[in-house]
């Protein structure tokens, strides 16, 4: 598969999802952290859309990051097994050749639908010693189960070209491993997300300490509802309402 390469399919209809955005702590035990995850998925129904923290798996392992590349083919094929009538996004990292990058993947029942490197990585951070960038042409909408998703990851979302590259999407998934002293940005940058976009924002944080924690999902009108201390927030998924929105309130978005 191609970096930027969608398989669009539209197996059921977008009605009655539910949208999960997932808050829990990564763990040196990369496996352990695996079971976390899949155990959070099989906890939400069938019809259900799940975005979990960036790097949930493994964390920026930089010390032991051959590792870390190496956990990614069975970590990949143990998220295809509980995928079926679900879709889950989150971000792996992967070796490629001799470049290794921070994907995000979309799964469904049983594949991997979509994936792409990161486009802007956090400098700051060091992110760009240690990994290659992708491309960003490949941010697109990619349509699951007739629902139209955008995936922007962590610093991506500082990037306003970025943003008009999501537009028309109905659902856009953050994915993020947000530095807690910057958390107000990332509340900030959400929630216009979805009042800019006119759609649902499902952002996923990491509970680990040097991480903001504010998983939420963020319904068109851009009211918010935060994980809190519960693993997995669930909101039911209202097409109808992204359709009011934008009727409402016409800025162009089709």
């Amino acid at each position: 598969m191609q970096f930027g390469e969608i398989i669009i399919e539209n197996l059921s209809k977008s009605s009655d999802y539910k949208l999960n955005s997932l808050l829990f702590k990564t763990t040196t035990d990369y496996n352990d952290n695996l079971q976390t995850l899949l155990k959070l998925v099989k906890q939400t129904p069938n019809k259900s859309l799940i975005v979990a923290p960036e790097v949930c798996l493994t964390g920026f392992d930089y010390d032991n990051f051959q590792a870390v590349t190496e956990f990614a083919d069975m970590a990949i094929a143990e998220i295809k097994k509980v995928s079926q009538d679900k879709i889950i996004i989150l971000t792996i990292i992967e070796k490629r050749g001799d470049e290794v990058f921070n994907f995000a993947k979309i799964f469904h029942n049983g594949e991997v639908v979509y994936e792409r490197a990161k486009a802007r990585l956090f400098r700051f951070g060091g992110e760009h010693e240690y990994f290659s960038e992708g491309e960003s042409r490949h941010v697109e909408i990619v349509e699951v189960a007739g629902i139209k998703i955008a995936v922007l990851i962590c610093f991506e979302l500082r990037f306003k070209e970025l943003w008009k590259m999501c537009e028309g999407a109905d659902v856009i998934a953050t994915p993020s491993w947000w530095g807690v002293l910057r958390s107000e940005h990332f509340k900030a940058f959400t929630k216009t997300l979805a009042i800019m976009n006119q759609c649902y924002v499902v952002a996923s944080d990491s509970l680990n300490e040097d991480c903001t924690k504010m998983s939420a999902i963020i319904n068109p009108q851009g009211e918010v509802q935060f994980n809190g201390n519960k693993p997995c927030l669930e909101v039911t998924y209202n097409k109808k309402e992204i359709a009011l929105m934008r009727r409402y309130m016409d800025v162009g978005i089709e």
